[in-house]
């Protein structure tokens, strides 16, 4: 038998290279609080997040190596590792908290204070990180060869090829500043809308079809795929296309629950949105949930075998005098863990009894060692987090509700649970992605943690006023933020306290999801699909079917590079998009938008308007065709 060859790093345990140093520290912040930020703003607007490990990292090198001039790879990886946390915070945040801001402007309960905010991302943050530090042993060194961690090794790919980080780079920021210019041009001047459609508007055939023209939502499509943004796709042509002209034909005389007047009547006065936003985004919450739990019984055979094995390697690594076995303390660990735990229920910002800050710790730890091993198995993207939060709150407001916490207290307590669970498994896989990275290139484990750390405070410093100043601006439900996770996360809550959602409805979105999962489709991207609106399915299916052009081209050299500078420039412009919408929040708050609106102005009309937008559009994708098939210097 052969015997098994010992990993060597790529600087080995014996060479000591900065690492968390002023320069690494103050770069991940910057990125931490951009990435945080820009993913908030997508997140709440299509229900899905973005890895920011790969462009923190090649933003990283860019300036560490070429500007600085520094030969610096452990240093560089710091950056990412501290940067990427922005983004994983800001996503368990996202899907849970905005429920809050619902609940206010429904006149339920307060709106949640900063503090109230910052504390539950603190604490759900640090808790992921330090439920990794035991599982790191088990998970990323026993399980190496066994776990791939595919954006963790993709990472450390992009580090080591330093030479080409000065371009690589620069396609990023090249991204982030057409995405801006775009996202100026369409929401801030509003020179053209930002949205083609065309609508049924008699009962004939009452459907809709269209396309959003935004950078950061083609990006989406192109990074995920030509694969998921089908399956997106096919959700949205479900519900705009099948099922509200089937409601508005078949029930035009109808009084239908929740609704409180005719079908017809509605679609007269609102049109299709109107039928999605009073029956079938409840279609869309069960095929939602329903997708959430599927993945999670899926994962259950992994689950159970994740913990007995992270229960196995708990002690930790040995012979941690070695520079790359070096973790923080297990005492601190547990006495970090212990004090959170007590702060869950002592704190009077956080809503959280005694009860809640055990269901905490107790599902906080299982999903950590779940969140590790899936990501480590399928990548960051397929990380069940929304099932994972959902399974939390069914458990946790059933308990809730039987110990005598109810009404607006337990629905605060119960989303407070859910979201500090949600940030714990995205910290958590987060967190397994850069050991792996590190663990590849010989960076020390306890210095990597530490990174993660500052990361998370950073982020959960910032995630609080970034939550404010969008819903200040659009308000969360709205068409330009519809934060259809945290809104599905509503609706569990409700649901099991007051006994008052359209439960036909959910269950009919439930059988969509259990016949999708037949069929052998991913419900998860379906569902979401189902939910949101068909146009801005439409708009990420235009990146996948970009994406699907550069992958069905014949093998070269080139064409690796090609695929790979996509990915890069629609990080960009994600990132970009991101920030400029941060941008028009705050002078949207100020009142300072209306300044900027020359829609008036030119008073163009509508069908002059969608060609204009269909032009924009076209200069969108031409931007990524620019860095990409015609970039002489893919390679």
């Amino acid at each position: 038998m052969e015997e098994k060859k010992e990993f060597k790093p790529y600087i080995p345990a014996s060479k000591i290279t900065p690492e968390l140093t002023v320069t690494s520290i103050v770069m991940g912040v910057i990125l931490a609080v951009v990435f945080g930020a820009a993913n908030a703003y997508l997140g709440l607007r299509v229900g899905m997040t973005v890895s920011a490990s790969i462009p923190a990292a090649v933003i990283a090198m860019g300036v560490i190596r070429v500007i600085m001039r520094k030969n610096s790879i452990l240093e560089s990886n710091v950056v990412q590792t501290i940067g990427s946390a922005g983004e994983s915070l800001a996503a368990g945040a996202i899907f849970t908290l905005p429920a809050l801001f619902l609940w206010a402007n429904e006149g339920v309960m307060e709106k949640p204070g900063i503090l109230e905010i910052t504390l539950i991302a603190l604490i759900g943050g640090l808790l992921g990180v330090f439920f990794m530090v035991p599982l790191r042993n088990a998970l990323i060194v026993r399980e190496h060869g066994v776990l791939p961690y595919p954006e963790g090794q993709a990472c450390a790919e992009v580090l080591l090829a330093g030479e080409e980080g000065g371009s690589n780079a620069g396609t990023v920021f090249a991204g982030m500043g057409f995405s801006a210019f775009f996202k100026f041009i369409i929401d801030g001047l509003k020179l053209v809308p930002g949205e083609v459609s065309l609508e049924g508007t008699t009962k004939t055939y009452p459907g809709a079809i269209g396309t959003q023209i935004y950078p950061a939502v083609m990006s989406v499509g192109y990074i995920c795929g030509p694969r998921i943004s089908s399956y997106m796709f096919a959700g949205g042509v479900l519900s705009w296309a099948i099922l509200i002209p089937m409601i508005v034909i078949f029930g035009a005389e109808l009084v239908l629950y929740p609704g409180t007047e005719s079908i017809g009547a509605i679609f007269a006065a609102s049109g299709t949105s109107g039928i999605w936003s009073t029956y079938v985004r409840y279609i869309g919450a069960g095929a939602l949930a329903a997708g959430g739990i599927i993945s999670l019984i899926k994962s259950l055979p992994l689950i159970v075998r994740t913990f007995r094995d992270a229960m196995k390697g708990f002690g930790g690594a040995k012979g941690a005098g070695i520079r790359t076995e070096q973790d923080i303390s297990m005492k601190l660990v547990l006495i970090a863990i212990l004090i959170l735990t007590l702060a869950v229920w002592l704190v009077p910002a956080i809503p959280v009894s005694l009860i809640g800050a055990i269901i905490v710790v107790i599902f906080g730890f299982f999903f950590a060692t779940v969140s590790s091993r899936m990501v480590g198995l399928v990548g960051s993207s397929n990380n069940p987090v929304s099932g994972m939060a959902i399974a939390t709150l069914l458990i946790a407001t059933l308990i809730l509700k039987v110990t005598g916490e109810s009404g607006a207290a337990g629905m605060q307590a119960a989303i407070a649970i859910g979201s500090i669970i949600c940030i714990v498994a995205a910290i958590s896989g987060d967190t397994s992605q850069d050991l792996k990275t590190g663990y590849l290139l010989g960076s020390t484990p306890k210095k990597q943690q530490i990174g993660e750390i500052i990361g998370v405070v950073a982020s959960a410093l910032a995630i609080g006023a970034t939550l404010y100043l969008l819903d200040s601006a659009w308000g969360f439900g709205s068409d330009e933020l519809a934060a259809p996770q945290a809104t599905l996360m509503k609706m569990v809550i409700e649901g099991i306290m007051g006994g008052n959602l359209p439960w036909g409805l959910i269950l009919i979105g439930v059988c969509i999801a259990i016949v999708v999962e037949i069929v052998g489709i991913p419900v998860l991207p379906f569902a979401i699909g189902v939910y949101l609106p068909v146009q801005l399915n439409a708009c990420i299916m235009v990146g996948g079917l970009v994406r699907l052009f550069f992958d069905r081209m014949k093998e070269s050299d080139k064409k690796k590079g090609i695929i790979n500078n996509g990915i890069l420039f629609c990080s960009g412009m994600i990132a970009g998009e991101g920030l400029v919408g941060i941008l028009l929040a705050v002078l949207a708050v100020f009142g300072v938008g209306e300044v900027l609106d020359i829609s008036g102005l030119l008073n163009l009309p509508v069908w002059a308007s969608n060609i204009g937008s269909l032009v924009v559009f076209a200069l969108v994708i031409l931007s990524l065709l620019k860095f990409t098939l015609w970039n002489k210097k893919a390679k």
